[in-house]
């Protein structure tokens, strides 16, 4: 059985902590740009009677 299976942990829980782990360790010329990719975008398109709605914004686009 895997490490991270016996800690409890789910593989994207796990992978979620070694990308983490591994961004701290760069240096710091690097930091930055790995940072960025740590952000992510989520868009919700509720949908009615086959057509879209207006989306709703979340937090990361209300930030931008």
């Amino acid at each position: 059985m895997s490490s991270w299976r016996q800690a409890g942990l789910t593989y994207v829980n796990y992978s979620n902590i070694a990308a983490k782990l591994l961004r701290r360790a760069l240096k710091p010329e690097f930091r930055t740009e790995a940072a960025r990719r740590e952000d992510s975008n989520i868009r919700f398109t509720p949908w009615k009677d086959g057509k879209a709605q207006k989306h709703l914004t979340t937090a990361a686009e209300t930030e931008s």
